[in-house]
């Protein structure tokens, strides 16, 4: 029973995990095309691809920031 439950438990966090990622990658599509892209058309233009690639270079540095810091703090508080 106990090993089930727990397999429930894992299942669970794989799938919040992943709802996390995507609502992640649709927020930074969303963010970023707004900043990036100011006149849509059929293609982008080099200074568009240059500043998306930036601006989501820079969103997954600080998710990436946040994550760890986070992960940090819990481990520390497990500890406690």
């Amino acid at each position: 029973m106990q090993a089930r439950k727990e397999a429930i438990m894992n299942q669970v966090r794989s799938e919040l995990a992943l709802s996390n990622a995507q609502e992640l990658i649709n927020k930074i599509n969303e963010k970023c095309f707004t900043k990036c892209v100011t006149k849509p058309s059929t293609s982008l233009s080099g200074s568009e691809e240059t500043c998306l690639s930036r601006c989501l270079d820079r969103y997954m540095e600080a998710f990436n920031i946040v994550s760890k810091t986070y992960t940090s703090r819990l481990s520390r508080e497990r500890l406690e």
